[in-house]
């Protein structure tokens, strides 16, 4: 596997980790928070918007883009990048957190899932092979194993037998990059009906994750941690949090696989999370991140500050001729008051949560700015108390 990660300085009082991800398209600091483009769209931002914001990658999911438009129509446009004009590094999760949450009758086996699909109830199936020819058509920088994400609560016995079939799923998608670049640099040339030279191309330069599982037992997150590492890939990833468990069983399945991952490799906690919990999370050693919140919850009328959320639906904010945040640099602060925004909220004005939608990814993307300024100056742990003691959800905030 590439050698693409530098461990750039670490905090002293915490595991927080100040690194840098080399990728084909671009260079990614880490901490880092990506935006979500679940459909090859982040929702109501175009991408020049998020080169704006000063995004480095975003993240595709293989499910939804498996199921529509479809692989054809991906390959027709070449990739995913040239589909969506997007020219910055996208990771690709492999569609099995999607599979398990949101298809219909799915039948889980050795050789893969057989599942309806949640649209139009078309039966399909995919292998960790087929994940990776998937990611392979899509050209993501960073693609990862099909999984299985167990939900909660669920049994030990059923968490370590998804433990273990994650480990074999995982093996599988390693062997299958290896297979295929093997191929690609014998013979250029070469073409199948199932890969094209342009997939061999992304085959070689894509970096693939592992992915630990084992639900909330300290044991077997250690197991799979220490199996997916054996396999030797790129980056690891946490997976199976934030399926509804509470948040301290949350953190402590983050701080039961750490451990067990290498150092000079990213970490990539999948699914997290608030802003408080991400600062957390950058603590225990994690350096990647991605979130639903800051766009879902900007279409509900609810915006993100440093002393918490604003669910600017309310009535309190008729009148106020401030910005969504004093000092805040987004479009929407720099141009509009809450009153205003309130109203397009109100009147279901469609530029109403585009703004809220632009001011809650700046403050991802600027928070996981700071943490890195901060770890850089040897200050994280100090600011990370201080940010969570000061922050306050006024609204509740569905994480799942």
């Amino acid at each position: 596997m590439q050698r693409t990660f530098e461990l750039v300085s670490q905090d002293r009082e915490s595991k927080a980790r100040r690194g840098r991800l080399i990728i084909t398209d671009g260079i990614v600091e880490t901490p880092a928070f990506m935006p979500i483009g679940t459909q090859g769209s982040v929702k109501a931002v175009s991408p020049r918007e998020l080169r704006e914001l000063d995004a480095k990658i975003i993240l595709g999911n293989t499910y939804h883009l498996f199921v529509r438009p479809g692989l054809d129509v991906i390959k027709h446009f070449g990739s995913l990048h040239n589909f969506m004009s997007w020219d910055g590094p996208i990771l690709t999760d492999s569609g099995g957190y999607q599979i398990f949450s949101l298809a219909k009758l799915r039948k889980i086996t050795e050789e893969g899932v057989e599942f309806q699909n949640h649209i139009d109830g078309v039966r399909a199936f995919i292998s960790p092979e087929i994940a990776m020819e998937i990611q392979a058509a899509l050209g993501s920088n960073i693609a990862m194993v099909l999984d299985e994400c167990v939900p909660y609560p669920c049994e030990y016995d059923y968490a370590a037998k998804s433990a273990e079939l994650t480990a074999r799923w995982a093996k599988r998608c390693r062997e299958w990059k290896e297979e295929n670049a093997q191929r690609s640099t014998s013979n250029a040339q070469h073409r199948t009906e199932e890969t094209t030279v342009s997939q061999f191309s992304t085959i070689n330069s894509q970096l693939l994750f592992g992915i630990v599982q084992g639900g909330a037992f300290d044991n077997l997150r250690k197991q799979s941690a220490q199996a997916i590492v054996d396999l030797d890939f790129d980056g690891y990833a946490i997976g199976g949090v934030s399926v509804g468990e509470p948040e301290d069983e949350m953190m402590h399945a983050v701080e039961s696989a750490e451990p067990f991952l290498p150092k000079a490799k990213p970490r990539y906690a999948m699914g997290l999370g608030t802003p408080p919990q991400l600062l957390e999370m950058i603590a225990r050693g994690m350096d990647m991140f991605d979130c639903a919140l800051p766009t879902r919850l900007a279409r509900n009328g609810t915006a993100f500050t440093a002393t918490g959320t604003l669910n600017l639906k309310n009535a309190e904010f008729a009148l106020d001729k401030g910005p969504i945040e004093e000092r805040c640099e987004c479009y929407g602060c720099r141009e509009f008051s809450c009153g205003y925004i309130r109203h397009l909220i109100k009147a279901e004005e469609i530029l109403g949560l585009r703004l809220i939608t632009l001011h809650n990814l700046h403050f991802y993307l600027n928070l996981m700015n700071r943490a890195r300024a901060e770890i850089e100056r040897a200050t994280f742990d100090q600011f990370r108390k201080v940010f969570v003691a000061e922050y306050k959800t006024r609204d509740a905030i569905p994480i799942a």
